[in-house]
């Protein structure tokens, strides 16, 4: 008799085993199944054209660098922001727009027209302009040729 009890003996490790793998692939194809569905928003559906835009700022930029930088200062004390253009398009038509953009708020972001007097420099004032963190975005065209120019600026009260 004691050798049948002996084949008889039950042991729970193998069960244990198999039933620790089948709860772990579980787990995976759960995670693996998850993963697939789930809707990702990397790249837009006009990527190409995004792309493009970016080229040409790319290109704007490295323009103004090279023909010379665009000068943007902020004076507390007179309250007022100054612009400078290179002496380099003395004398040439350029038109433009002046973007003021506040990047905590949109709805107080403004836009001007670029109006340089005949030292290429313009002077917009900042009374309106609430107290914070602003950014100075210049678009202009000078024969053809498209450039930008941005730097960021705090505004103070006194």
């Amino acid at each position: 008799m004691k050798s049948t009890d002996k084949n008889k003996s039950f042991t729970l490790w193998p069960y244990a085993i198999i039933v620790a793998m089948v709860m772990f692939m579980s787990y995976i194809a759960m995670f693996v199944y998850k993963a697939m569905n789930q809707d990702v928003d990397l790249v837009s559906k006009d990527y190409y054209e995004q792309e493009i835009k970016y080229q040409d700022h790319i290109n704007m930029v490295g323009r103004t660098k090279a023909a010379g930088d665009v000068a943007i200062a902020f004076h507390p004390e007179k309250q007022d922001i100054i612009i400078q253009l290179p002496d380099h398009f003395k004398g040439q038509s350029i038109t433009g727009k002046i973007n003021l953009f506040r990047p905590s708020d949109e709805e107080l972001d403004q836009e001007l027209p670029l109006q340089l007097g005949r030292d290429l420099s313009q002077l917009i004032e900042t009374k309106e302009l609430q107290q914070g963190r602003w950014k100075v975005r210049i678009t202009f065209t000078v024969e053809q040729e498209t450039y930008f120019a941005e730097q960021t600026i705090q505004v103070t009260k006194p």
